[in-house]
């Protein structure tokens, strides 16, 4: 299976008043991880939107291991669960950097629509873009 490592090092405003990060950053660090991952299949959210397409956040969820702490560079590794019809889930594994330890495990799932919010088929509809994630599930990358 393909995944992404999109690193990021912690921002001071991104933490709490225990001094680790936010529950709530966690979410945007999937979404800045899901845009690298697109942007490594070779196809960046831009294309998508300027071909017409949307993926919007239908559910989301995470699990909190161990916290992240300021300065403390992470990885999100992002790859896709499941894939079918007009939804996908992509799932999120943040770790230390430093010690490759575990610290949170997330998901978002997503509905393909076009611009007026309508669900579409990309198998139909942008059938590259349905075989590049379709083999996104089935090749390694270490």
């Amino acid at each position: 299976m393909y995944f992404h490592k999109e690193f990021i090092r912690p921002r001071y405003e991104e933490t709490d008043q225990m001094g680790v990060i936010y529950h709530g950053n966690y979410i945007t660090w999937f979404e800045q991880a899901r845009s690298g991952f697109f942007r490594s299949l070779g196809y960046p959210y831009k294309q998508l939107e300027d071909e017409g397409f949307w993926i919007p956040v239908i559910e989301v969820g995470c699990k909190y291991i161990a916290p992240a702490k300021y300065d403390e560079e992470v990885y999100v590794k992002t790859f896709v669960d499941e894939f079918k019809g007009v939804r996908i889930t992509l799932r999120y594994e943040v770790y230390d950097v430093e010690t490759d330890q575990l610290l949170v495990e997330g998901f978002t799932k997503h509905a393909t629509t076009d611009k007026q919010l309508k669900p579409v088929s990309l198998k139909k509809k942008a059938p590259d873009l349905y075989n590049i994630i379709s083999k996104s599930m089935e090749t390694d990358k270490k």
